[in-house]
């Protein structure tokens, strides 16, 4: 008897479908001749797959359903999840359309493994099996070492490869020996069966030391102390544009996973591991915003800035209730938007000056470019949670679900830490509005010529890239128009919610 092979919704895994579907035509596009082609043509066809992406994800809205034989879960947390990841590769292909890295590595491959990297954080977030959650997070990182390696002209992009494939091959590996514990201790790889297992064994030391190793392979990609040694270097040294989209979809696939495996299939177990995962979010809290205090490296600052946004963000994986779920996934949504706008000034300050990622790139910053300058001074009040931006409206959900889940002191080390965080924030935003710009100014690294005798200085006067500014303005207006007008974002992260919500 031929054996038949699982139904394939293949509706409900379209999402999936466009970004493979998608990263293969681009590598196959890449491989032609014509320059236009690789320059232009590649990063729109990958532009239109993550668009098309979120197209299929907005198509599938509401739908609730299990895919492949129930390894995948299509429900709204899935879809919201991958609009932030999506719309979060859609603008690194902008920032990267006149990068050095997609010219040094092959526009097709690049564009291809980033794409391919998306296709994994879907996989990851939808995962409801313990196997294909390890699948999608393999999926999600083999591409990310390659393309923080990708310029490789430059040492320390080299240097930043190597230590994320180092780093995160064992954080891989610590998730794997954690999961595969959980399965000796429960019996199934089903998170629907390891729930029902898990409330008989809460107390079984092995399903506490897998819990255990899990927290930290996860932990390893979310960026939580500890586990975040990684960070700074790989952000510094990565392209810029890679940053950029690390920063954002990572993050979102990494806490899509911490969700889904603690809030469903480890829920009866979170008398066991929410006070501990309570512990390392205040720890990670202190240290990401300690550690960014003395950086003059702007990459750098985002990076530890990154550190103490997971802690803020694991608050409402802890208190392990729908309010808690929608708190997180809200809080991603504006993480997207503060972080692009950053990430957007930042790429356009290292073309225009020959500064690189230094804080001196962005001084005068408000005279030059005040447009730019307000979109960067928008995403630091927002990550800081000043009133009147998306940030503030983010910091007090998760604040109110970790009161509303009994850790008011977890609520209070939020608020301590965005006041710490005030101190390098305001540092960037007094650099760009109430200092000089430096004498070596901006024409150090533009693509026009020296002037000539006789000739016209507009000549030298750095290009305006519209994708890059579009991105910049964009998310920086988002920022504050979440800020003002949250119930868009908040109706998002409701439904994200309610598809949980049974279980709460």
């Amino acid at each position: 008897m031929t054996p038949k092979g699982p139904h394939i919704d293949w509706a409900g895994i379209s999402p999936l479908v466009a970004l493979l579907g998608a990263a293969t035509i681009v590598l196959l596009v890449g491989l032609l001749r014509p320059r236009a082609v690789r320059e232009v043509l590649v990063p729109l066809l990958a532009f239109a797959g993550f668009a098309a992406a979120i197209g299929l994800g907005i198509w599938q809205y509401g739908e609730q359903k299990d895919l492949v034989a129930g390894a995948l879960r299509l429900d709204d947390l899935t879809i919201v999840l991958s609009f932030v990841f999506s719309a979060g590769g859609a603008a690194a292909v902008l920032l990267s359309w006149r990068a050095v890295a997609p010219r040094e590595a092959a526009h097709g491959e690049y564009f291809a493994l980033m794409l391919t990297s998306a296709a994994g954080m879907w996989v990851l977030v939808a995962a409801q099996n313990l196997v294909t959650l390890f699948l999608g997070l393999e999926l999600l990182s083999i591409p990310l070492y390659v393309l923080c390696a990708t310029e490789m002209r430059r040492a320390t992009s080299l240097e930043a490869g190597l230590k994320y494939l180092i780093i995160g091959s064992v954080g891989s590996a610590t998730l794997l020996y954690g999961l595969a514990f959980v399965y000796g201790a429960t019996g199934s790889t089903d998170f629907a069966g390891i729930a029902q297992a898990a409330g008989d064994v809460t107390s079984d030391p092995l399903l506490l030391t897998g819990i255990a190793l899990s927290v930290v392979g996860l932990a390893f990609k979310a960026s939580v102390a500890p586990f975040h040694q990684w960070t700074p270097d790989v952000y510094e040294g990565a392209p810029t544009p890679v940053t950029a989209f690390m920063a954002v979809a990572t993050k979102a696939a990494a806490f899509g996973a911490f969700l889904r495996l603690f809030d469903v299939a480890l829920l009866d177990a979170s008398a066991d591991w929410a006070p501990a995962l309570a512990v390392l979010a205040t720890i990670t809290i202190v240290v990401g915003n300690v550690g960014a205090l003395g950086q003059s490296s702007l990459k750098r600052l985002m990076a530890w800035s990154s550190v103490a946004q997971a802690g803020y963000m694991l608050a409402g994986v802890v208190v392990a209730t729908r309010l808690g779920v929608q708190a997180t996934v809200f809080y991603l949504g504006v993480y997207l938007m503060m972080n692009m706008a950053a990430f957007a000034v930042i790429v356009i300050r290292e073309r225009e000056t020959g500064l690189g990622d230094d804080i001196a790139s962005v001084q005068g910053l408000g005279a030059q470019r005040p447009l730019l300058a307000a979109a960067m001074t928008l995403a630091m009040l927002g990550l800081s949670g000043i009133p009147a931006t998306a940030g503030f409206i983010g910091k007090f959900y998760l604040i109110d679900a970790a009161i509303s889940g009994d850790y008011a002191w977890l609520g209070v080390a939020i608020v301590i830490g965005s006041m710490i965080s005030l101190a390098y924030y305001l540092k960037v935003i007094a650099a760009m509005w109430m200092a000089d710009a430096p004498v070596h100014g901006t024409a150090l690294a533009t693509a026009g010529q020296p002037a000539m005798a006789g000739g016209s200085p507009e000549a030298d006067a750095p290009r305006i890239e519209v994708e890059t500014w579009f991105v910049a303005l964009f998310f920086g207006a988002a920022t504050l128009f979440f800020g003002i007008v949250p119930s868009p974002l908040f109706d998002l992260a409701v439904h994200a919610g309610g598809s949980l919500s049974h279980l709460f």
